[in-house]
């Protein structure tokens, strides 16, 4: 890797990691509920006039919750008490879901690239999106790869509704 690609790769990875670091200042984790789901989304398609999210279901534990299950599944990790970001993922079955999204749907992003540059990168609570915009969003990974972040996927009458950005500690 040459130098300059290096220098680059480095300053990305600080500036993400200061910009998240000041920015869990007023987080507040998601409250489980009924209808709603957590997945981290494999792919969004435009097909017949309608969106189509595929998703991966997951579960996400956070504080004590994520400790226990943490323990309870991990094996070998020494003297450590839970997960190092104080959060943990279960992924038990990998089986992608095609989920229709209502041409209404609300969506929520926390963090994301907003004008190609690092300093636009800074997180807004729940900033409301249209699901054309989210759909930019989602497969523009130039400066940030908004697939790597989970989603609360809110479903009514088998379409999703509502679709929230999960921030990451």
């Amino acid at each position: 890797m040459r130098k300059s690609a290096l220098f680059m790769t480095i300053l990305v990875i600080v500036l993400l990691t200061s910009i998240t670091t000041a920015s869990a200042i007023g987080y507040q984790p998601a409250e489980p509920k009924d209808d709603t789901s957590t997945a981290m989304i494999a792919s969004i398609v435009q097909e017949n006039g309608h969106l189509y999210i595929e998703a991966d279901t997951i579960q996400w534990y956070e504080g004590e919750v994520a400790n226990e299950k943490f323990l309870e599944r991990e094996q070998d990790i020494g003297d450590m008490t839970g997960p190092p970001d104080g959060y943990y993922v279960i992924n038990d079955d990998p089986q992608l879901q095609k989920l229709e999204v209502a041409a209404d749907a609300e969506v929520f992003m926390q963090i994301y690239d907003h004008d190609g540059t690092y300093e636009s990168m800074q997180v807004e609570w729940n900033e409301l999106v249209s699901l054309h915009k989210f759909d930019a969003i989602y497969h523009n990974n130039e400066m940030l790869d908004v697939s790597v972040f989970p989603y609360h996927l809110t479903v009514k009458d088998g379409k999703v509704i509502k679709i929230v950005q999960q921030f990451i500690p």
